[in-house]
């Protein structure tokens, strides 16, 4: 299988960049990634067919307090990434990879503005939820 994602485009950050933060993942934040690109990002890619932007990946404690980040985040894991994908609606793409065979843990319509898809390996919950 072709992959459409690397370990460093789930780290970049411009807010850590600018805040001179170290987004540095662990090795269990690595494994993670490879994880949630494999057995979800890159299907979710294939099934929708079009390029998705990746506005959050894996964020390190100093980044996701930052941001907001709640404090049990699977960003922090490198488990969860937040995207969009041009020409598609947030509930469109939600609605897609529900109704497909793609294994993931959380499906969230985040503010009908990007959708956060987490992925927890022999753990996954298939949970489907929205934030207004």
């Amino acid at each position: 299988m072709n992959l459409s994602f690397s370990i460093s485009e789930l780290c970049k950050s411009d807010k850590a960049k600018q805040n001179n933060i170290k987004n540095t993942p662990n090795l269990a934040c690595v494994d993670n990634m490879l994880n949630l690109i494999f057995y979800c990002l890159q299907p979710v890619r294939n099934l929708i067919g079009k390029p998705m932007i990746i506005s959050s990946g894996f964020r390190c404690p100093e980044l996701n307090k930052l941001v907001g980040g709640v404090s049990n985040s699977q960003h922090l894991t490198g488990q969860a990434v937040d995207f969009t994908v041009p020409g598609e609606t947030v509930a469109g793409i939600i609605f897609k990879i529900q109704t497909s065979n793609i294994e993931y843990d959380q499906l969230i319509n985040e503010y009908n503005k990007w959708v956060h898809i987490s992925f927890n390996k022999g753990k996954n919950r298939k949970q489907v939820l929205k934030i207004n």
